[in-house]
């Protein structure tokens, strides 16, 4: 008999209003495949960028894309030549529509190679699981790319360094305060306002600036007198002067976004020669996949070892709404919602 599941969908780019919900039938998986019942998906600026097509790596397929990169669930199948996963496993999702446009995570079934699903540990709720994929590893990365670096996040890895973490309040940026400080790192975190602050605090960071303070260089010089070894950067061209006047000689500055309005990123040839700088650019879907593996691995170290957690208390609010409202998701997260969206698709009873 043949079963069929809800899905969210797109069949245009658009405004979050091109999602629909619709019925899909179910799909065996292939060679090298798994099949996972979502119970929570996450919902990341990426994923409504995808969406407008800004961003789309695919072109929309004739039964529709379905949105959303990150998400929890439970392997319901596995494909031939699939070993490490097995059906019954908990498991977070990772890049689940890259190059995949069906596969997204706002529907009940999806499937994807068996790379892209890891397990997740003992204890690990689905809502945290569904709060790591973009940020945790785009974090994760960022902190492993300077002069140096570890190839893995782990206690002590970044003893003795100085990380300046740019919106400390957003996803990347509270994970990398939370990865930089369990792995032994002094974290500066700089917020655009007082409640942005708590939240930064709230994950870890030693010190935080509002960088909309005439005096936000000197705070951040006080913070780090030795300068920063690494940036963690999400507004390139708007702080590159900001982060220049503070990094250390040899130091790094990560970018993964340019948001503040973006524009060009100038860079003064001289004085980034002076401080043997290193500008290290990064978009988590064509990071290698040994770097991918390092990251998922130390990932889930963090968690099992609570030097990774998700909820108000560690600076992520979290915002659910129900599959029916994945528009409504889309839409708060391109308004700015501060804190995690995420879209309950399916119970997690008997999982």
């Amino acid at each position: 008999m043949t079963q069929t599941y809800r899905a969210i969908v797109h069949n245009e780019f658009g405004a979050a209003a091109v999602l629909r919900e619709t019925e899909r039938t179910l799909t065996e998986p292939g060679p090298g495949e798994v099949r996972v019942r979502v119970v929570v998906s996450g919902v990341n600026p990426t994923d409504w960028k995808s969406r407008t097509g800004a961003t789309a790596t695919s072109d929309i397929p004739a039964d529709g894309a379905v949105p959303n990169q990150d998400g929890a669930g439970v392997v319901d199948a596995v494909g031939p030549g699939v070993t490490g996963l097995a059906a019954g496993d908990r498991v977070w999702l990772l890049l689940s529509a890259y190059q995949r446009p069906g596969s997204g995570t706002a529907q009940e079934y999806t499937v994807v190679p068996a790379e892209r699903a890891a397990r997740l540990p003992d204890g690990v709720g689905f809502e945290a699981g569904a709060c790591l994929g973009v940020p945790a590893l785009t974090a994760h990365r960022a902190l492993t790319v300077h002069d140096g670096a570890p190839r893995r996040l782990a206690p002590g890895a970044l003893k003795g360094l100085n990380v300046l973490v740019a919106g400390g309040a957003g996803a990347v940026g509270n994970a990398a305060i939370q990865l930089a400080t369990w792995a032994g790192a002094s974290v500066v975190a700089t917020v655009s306002s007082p409640e942005k602050a708590a939240l930064a605090r709230a994950a870890g960071a030693g010190r935080v600036v509002n960088y909309k303070d005439a005096d936000a260089a000197t705070q951040i010089r006080d913070a780090l007198p030795g300068g920063a070894d690494v940036v963690v950067e999400v507004a390139a061209a708007h702080n590159a002067e900001l982060d220049l006047a503070r990094l250390r000689n040899g130091g790094t500055i990560a970018i993964y976004a340019n948001d503040s309005g973006g524009g060009p990123l100038i860079l003064d040839v001289r004085r980034n020669m002076v401080l043997n700088s290193r500008w290290q650019f990064i978009l988590l879907y064509t990071v290698s996949p040994e770097a991918l593996a390092d990251g998922i691995a130390a990932v889930n170290a963090a968690l099992a070892d609570g030097g990774l957690r998700f909820g108000a208390d560690a600076g992520v609010p979290l915002h659910r709404f129900p599959l029916s409202d994945t528009a409504a998701a889309h839409a708060a997260v391109e308004s700015g919602a501060v804190g995690k969206v995420l879209i309950d698709v399916s119970p997690s009873a008997g999982s």
